[in-house]
């Protein structure tokens, strides 16, 4: 060996410095300053003088160290291999869904390298916690609530469903249950690398507490129960401003209070929804509805849309890693000009990158703030604590 590549290193050394030069005008290779292998010069089959100076150097190689070699020659220098890979444009780190993800240690719906919305409907394939683990839905609360007034006497148009007067107070305990769990994912983005669609089951439970009022045994006044089926299929698209269409989706959701006539609440809904956001500052997520028909015997509550309306959106701006503001509008949509009006206040407790404690103050204006109580206006301020699993 030492025969054959002796000449031909001395060779490449006598015309070094004749040919120090790249060709003008072309990119140096790759294979100019690396430390070659045969293979890669055997590839350079479409260029025999560069197939040649490239068995030269690998030669020259094998007898001096890299830094010692003299500058490669100019038909090596402006070769290039036939499978060199292309280059892959800039990522725009900007945006959730394309920015590059750093290996994280925990899961994946709680990583924040993810956007809010791209975590809490785990929109992404890093941004997933798998199928049937169980995380929060709507904020779990415990809040004590003041409206300006009494609770009024429960009334519907359906005959037998008007309660009896109770001696309720203004001030009452509420609390709040919600969870929910992933089902199934991929249904419809089996194929798509990054991307996850999911199908959902979630549980929310609403109770109101009279905890102050001894002389009534300080009963439940209401607790609403509401199951629901939910699917969301992930989106990317570019919207002014900046803004950005996260996801797309559908429900099925029954909501009712549990109760016997006369005060038995109940309602079905179909709907559409979708959310955007502004990177992580600001979101927007929206339902339109469409009430289930019932016949009139089985009907608790006929006129329940003209006060809660067919659409919900609520408007989220996360101020700073502590503190977050929140609205929430309903009926703003194919209502009858009543509707209600939500402000809510979440400030963290603690570390917000370790602790999913908030504290709560919330303000709601119009109807529907419970369900025996969606005909009815009422004003409510509640201060409590939450916790968020998003």
């Amino acid at each position: 060996m030492a025969a054959l590549t002796a000449p031909l290193a001395a060779q490449a050394q006598s015309r070094a410095p004749a040919q120090s030069a790249p060709a003008p005008g072309l990119p140096p290779s790759p294979l100019a300053g690396a430390q070659l292998t045969w293979q890669q010069c055997a590839r350079l089959d479409q260029d025999n003088a560069a197939r040649l100076a490239c068995f030269d150097r690998w030669a020259l190689q094998q007898q001096a160290p890299a830094a010692a070699l003299p500058p490669a020659p100019p038909a090596l220098a402006a070769a290039q291999p036939p499978d060199a890979p292309a280059v892959d444009k800039p990522v725009d780190v900007a945006q959730p869904a394309t920015r590059v993800i750093a290996v994280a240690d925990t899961e994946g719906c709680r990583d924040r390298q993810y956007s809010v919305l791209s975590r809490f409907w785990e929109l992404e394939e890093g941004s997933s916690c798998g199928t049937f683990t169980f995380r929060g839905y709507r904020p779990l609360n415990v809040s004590i609530s003041a409206a300006d007034g009494r609770p009024q006497t429960p009334t519907s148009p359906a005959e037998g469903h008007t309660g009896t007067a109770m001696a309720y107070q203004p001030t009452e305990m509420r609390i709040g249950l919600s969870v929910r769990t992933k089902l199934a994912e991929g249904l419809l983005t089996r194929g798509d690398p990054l991307r996850r669609d999911s199908l959902w089951f979630g549980y929310t439970q609403q109770s109101t507490w009279q905890v102050f009022n001894s002389d009534l045994s300080r009963p439940f006044r209401t607790t609403d129960h509401e199951p629901e089926l939910m699917y969301a299929y992930p989106l990317d698209l570019n919207l002014p401003g900046g803004w950005r269409w996260r996801y797309a989706g559908l429900g099925l959701v029954h909501q009712s209070n549990g109760q016997s006539l006369p005060l038995s609440r109940s309602w079905n809904r179909v709907y559409l929804m979708g959310g955007v956001e502004l990177d992580n500052r600001f979101a927007i997520t929206a339902r339109v509805w469409q009430r289930i028909h019932e016949s009139a015997a089985d009907d608790d509550n006929p006129d329940i849309t003209k006060y809660l309306g067919h659409s919900e959106i609520i408007g989220t701006w996360n101020m700073d890693p502590v503190n977050t503001l929140r609205g929430t509008v309903r009926g703003m949509l194919g209502g009858s000009g009543k509707g209600s009006v939500r402000l809510e206040w979440l400030r963290a407790i603690g570390d917000p990158a370790k602790s999913d404690l908030r504290f709560h103050l919330q303000l709601f204006h119009g109807y529907g703030d419970t369900l025996v109580d969606y005909n009815r206006k009422r004003t409510v301020l509640s201060l409590g604590v939450s916790l968020v699993d998003f």
